[in-house]
């Protein structure tokens, strides 16, 4: 019975300590919300990229890793992808908020389950989750089946907490100001910075390495940008 009591403080604990960094990250997020990026896709991908985490920590309550973190680590280069994407090819999304306005706005949950913007949120939530990944495994090895539920509907109930807070950050005037202001601006340098950082934190690529991967990466993304160019005219 004591375990069942103590289950839900460690989760929570658990849980805000891994994801302190994810309250900047969403509202960054959050305060791009646009035609085609809607507030669902976000909350949907977090809901995604966190069971995604939880799945693979699992492994530590079965008894084994599912995966290594330095490979989870790789994906720390989504984050990048998109913020070289955002920052070399702006005028992408411009005009992909043109041609949805022109499209009828309601969309099914289906259609939003399965649209790329939520992946790419899912995607984002998953490459900065090896740190996560690091405590939950010992965590659940050492939990009971009881216990384990309890600690995972906390978690899961507290990412739809988060995704609630870092709304309502974005609809403070004072910090609606500054982010409409300067947040498209500074998104792509924030994915490319969390982006570096997962991939060097989990030792996933060396400098070097990632330093390569990152040149090719934008090279790709030039060339998409320009070959959409070219189809658009």
């Amino acid at each position: 019975m004591s375990s069942l009591v103590t289950a839900i403080p460690t989760g929570i604990t658990a849980f805000t300590a891994t994801n302190l960094d994810d309250l900047v990250i969403l509202t960054l997020l959050f305060s791009q919300v646009n035609a085609t990026f809607r507030r669902r896709h976000i909350v949907i991908g977090q809901y995604l990229g966190f069971s995604a985490l939880l799945i693979a920590s699992l492994s530590g309550f079965f008894g084994g890793l599912l995966l290594p973190p330095h490979w989870i680590g790789l994906l720390g280069l989504v984050p990048i992808a998109i913020g070289l994407n955002r920052l070399f090819n702006p005028d992408n999304d411009a005009s992909e908020e043109d041609q949805e306005e022109t499209q009828p706005s309601t969309m099914s949950a289906l259609a939003s389950f399965l649209s790329p913007q939520a992946y790419s949120v899912a995607a984002i939530t998953v490459a900065n989750g090896s740190d996560n990944i690091g405590i939950y495994v010992p965590l659940f090895a050492n939990s009971e089946l009881a216990s384990l539920l309890i600690i995972l509907g906390v978690f899961l109930s507290l990412v739809g907490v988060w995704c609630y807070v870092t709304y309502k950050l974005t609809c403070q005037p004072a910090i609606a100001d500054v982010l409409t202001r300067y947040g498209n601006t500074l998104v792509p340098y924030v994915l490319i910075a969390l982006g570096v950082f997962i991939v060097l934190d989990s030792s996933a690529l060396s400098p070097l390495a990632l330093a390569a991967s990152s040149l090719c990466l934008m090279g790709l993304v030039i060339l998409n940008g320009r070959s959409e160019e070219v189809a658009k005219n």
